[in-house]
């Protein structure tokens, strides 16, 4: 451990106190998606990022792309620090959050903390690094450290319905070019690549009759429970396609919504439903979406008087290694070994999220953060979801001493 690797870890303990408070303040703002109606907490976090004397950019979404992911409004936060010459490293963190539900055994917008943990919705995902990231800047910043490039926040609000007008956008409109990105994850492994989605929509129609004839109609329901047939057979054989990458698994294949029907006299002339298919980094979107759609329209093939029609809704790519990306792995394992006393991996992870948009546009990229082990750990989309204050600290610390070793001067 170097001297300034001490002044850093002095830096970040001196103000974790008030980096509990920041994200206390954070979790107890509801900012749900959906509804998406996030620009109020951007504004809340932009003056709270204001008073610990950073500079905050804000760009407000224009209405018709937040209208268009499904959300009422969002505000993208940028922050820009730099320290001299050299790379531009991006961290990315969303603040909008799922819907808490049930089950909560305190204020989901509480954050109460107990037995050293905090609780609330987006303790852990992932208004957690919103904290972590700027209370790291802000520790190289009081630490004058001698650093040859510069460090940003990507702060937004629409990774739920997917971060096309959030990271997606920023990257767009030339609003940052980053050298490296570093996007939310947990502390005790650096995720290196995840899973991709395809979500289709899957409408059925044929012919309504009274039930008492059913023969006079087409019935929608009994080809659509053909075609579901046909696509849970096919589930059973993802298993065998496995990733080569560590920590992703297998591709996925789950049908979450489906509805239909006119009333229960009556033979059912529509039904939809529609499909959420995990793709591992080694699969394409496109040949995927052709296999199902090929896969829907061979078991709707015999049935007489029935149409179906496949609308993609959602499309997301896998996050994949790039060159470069390496460098971001030495520089979090070397700082997490210097403050967790550990060794961390390097994996895979079968969940998806914006660092893949990064890496689209070819910015190496992984994810590190605040948090347990795993997400189940963290309760993360659950009730009761939580951090450690102990993992928030460590994460800062880490990601501190890690932009030293990427930022060398």
């Amino acid at each position: 451990m170097t001297e300034l690797d001490s002044a850093i870890r002095a830096a970040v303990s001196r103000r974790f106190e008030e980096e509990v408070g920041f994200l206390a303040a954070l979790v107890r703002h509801p900012s749900d998606n959906p509804p998406g109606d996030c620009a109020d907490h951007a504004a809340m976090t932009a003056a709270l990022l204001e008073a610990l004397g950073f500079v905050v950019e804000r760009h407000p979404v224009p209405e018709a792309a937040v209208r268009a992911c499904g959300m009422l409004s969002a505000t993208n936060l940028i922050i820009r620090h730099r320290f001299g010459a050299g790379p531009v490293v991006a961290l990315n963190a969303h603040g909008d959050v799922v819907a808490p539900g049930e089950g909560w055994s305190s204020d989901p917008y509480g954050a109460e903390i107990r037995d050293g943990r905090m609780y609330g919705r987006g303790a852990a995902v992932s208004k957690s690094d919103f904290a972590t990231y700027a209370f790291a800047l802000l520790a190289l910043k009081e630490t004058a450290a001698p650093l040859a490039g510069s460090v940003e926040l990507h702060l937004t609000y629409d990774e739920e319905t997917g971060g096309l007008i959030g990271p997606g956008l920023i990257l767009a409109e030339g609003l940052s070019k980053p050298d490296y990105a570093l996007s939310a994850g947990f502390a005790y492994n650096v995720t290196i690549a995840h899973n991709g989605c395809l979500h289709l929509d899957v409408t059925v129609r044929g012919k309504s009759a009274h039930a008492a004839r059913p023969e006079t109609g087409h019935d929608a329901l009994e080809a659509a429970t053909q075609i579901l047939a046909a696509l849970y057979a096919f589930r059973g054989g993802l298993a065998d396609r496995v990733s080569a990458v560590p920590g992703i698994g297998h591709a996925n294949l789950n049908v979450g919504l489906i509805s239909g029907g006119i009333n229960t006299n009556v033979v059912p002339d529509k039904v939809s439903f529609r499909i959420d298919r995990r793709m591992i980094p080694e699969e394409r979107p496109e040949a995927v979406e052709q296999e199902l759609c090929d896969l829907i329209a061979n078991a709707a093939a015999s049935l007489p008087g029935i149409t179906v029609d496949v609308t993609q809704i959602l499309v997301v790519r896998p996050m994949e290694s790039l060159p470069g990306q390496d460098r971001l792995v030495a520089a979090l394992t070397d700082a997490a070994e210097i403050v967790l006393g550990e060794i961390i991996g390097a994996e895979g992870t079968p969940i998806y999220c914006d660092a893949r948009l990064y890496t689209e546009r070819g910015i190496p990229t992984v994810l590190y953060g605040a948090g347990p082990r795993t997400m189940l750990e963290a309760n993360g989309h659950r009730a009761d979801e939580n951090l450690a204050m102990a993992d928030l600290k460590a994460a800062t610390e880490t990601v501190a001493i890690a932009l030293t070793r990427l930022l060398q001067a």
